[in-house]
């Protein structure tokens, strides 16, 4: 499949995922192509946030800015999409205004009914793709591309809230009042989200990457019932099908921001290449707790962008000191996506840190 595509010429973020050694830590941060860039902000003047999404022409457009600005600093892109595309795909409606707004959420188990009984996603989410293999031919080589989806337990809990939520109430009534429904829609989006990221690999996506924002508002009970079982699900079945279908073999990552207490069992049980980090945790203690079964990412604290240059380069250095200790692989990045305020210059500064420390700390 990838002969259809320019060669590669940076493969260093794939070893990485793969748990080999690397010369230095390849680097990207999580919302590189969003609202701190002037251009991308140029672009939204225009166009509304889901037409780009759906704009295969726009989102290769805003996905290839980061890469433009910092030519030779980035070394992976990521696809500009949104992890909702997957509930709008099942039928439900969701505005931006600015944040995420469901009109008509769901209230109790009987709205289930209101969903797509079956969703063809090479139909409904056909404008990813399209967009995936656009900018993967666009990219040139230059670095791969990351695909990706929201997990099943943070997809739910918007098509329950209606929205963003600080306590995740209406969410977390579902699966205490109605476990069993609960697990039912669970699964259900699990396998969209099967389908949704084989379709990336199928387009040209070169990582592929799921995101459980909200899986540290879960006890470790209710995430070892509830959100676990799912994330297992995407990758033990987005693997079996790679395989069954003749695609490449697809490093996968998983980001369950604020469950640091899983991260020895998920490295043990869950199937991914990687596990992404928050800022709440040591690099020296995570990697003691996973060892080499897996390579890792992440994960300076994103407002550490906003501390000024000496503070920028102060925690890079302890991030890349922390992370060389022990064995596997290890991506740089931030600990959650990089937020609207950032100065560009202040995020290059931070790539270039990266390129310098932890390339030192691997030749030391």
């Amino acid at each position: 499949m990838d002969t259809q595509f320019p060669t590669l010429r940076n493969d260093l973020i794939l070893r990485a995922a793969r748990g080999e050694d690397t010369e230095r830590a390849p680097v990207w941060v999580m919302r590189q192509a969003g609202r701190y860039l002037p251009e991308f902000r140029e672009v939204r003047k225009s166009h509304e946030f889901f037409e780009v999404c759906r704009t295969p022409e726009l989102a290769t457009t805003i996905t290839m800015q980061p890469v433009h600005r910092y030519t030779g600093l980035l070394d992976a892109s990521i696809i500009f999409s949104d992890i909702l595309v997957i509930p709008q795909a099942m039928g439900m409606e969701v505005l931006m205004n600015p944040g995420p707004q469901f009109p008509n959420p769901l209230v109790t188990p009987a709205d289930v009914s209101k969903l797509s009984p079956v969703v063809d996603v090479n139909k409904e989410l056909k404008y990813v793709f399209d967009a995936i293999t656009r900018t993967r031919t666009e990219l040139n080589g230059e670095v791969p591309l990351i695909g990706f989806c929201g997990a099943p337990w943070t997809l739910f809990a918007y098509m329950i809230e209606g929205g963003g939520s600080k306590t995740l109430q209406l969410a977390k009534s579902w699966i205490f009042r109605y476990p069993e429904e609960s697990k039912a829609l669970l699964l259900r989006i699990a396998d969209v989200c099967v389908d949704f990221l084989v379709g990336q690999v199928k387009a040209g996506a070169q990582l592929l990457q799921v995101f459980d924002s909200w899986a540290g508002e879960l006890s470790p009970h209710d995430f070892s019932t509830f959100s676990f079982p799912t994330l297992q699900h995407i990758s033990t079945n987005v693997k079996r099908r790679l395989t069954a279908e003749g695609l490449p073999a697809t490093p996968m990552t998983l980001f369950a921001k604020g469950a640091n207490h899983a991260l020895g069992f998920l490295a043990k049980n869950a199937g991914y290449d990687v596990l992404g980090l928050d800022w709440c945790i040591d690099p020296v203690e995570a990697r003691r707790i996973v060892g080499d079964k897996v390579a890792l990412q992440g994960n300076m604290d994103p407002n550490v962008l906003y501390g000024g240059r000496d503070a920028i380069e102060a925690a890079v250095k302890r991030m890349c000191e922390g992370f060389r200790q022990g064995k596997g692989g290890w991506i740089a990045n931030l600990g959650h996506g990089i937020t609207p305020g950032v100065e560009p210059e202040d995020l290059r500064w931070f790539f270039e840190c990266v390129h310098r420390y932890s390339a030192a700390q691997n030749n030391s």
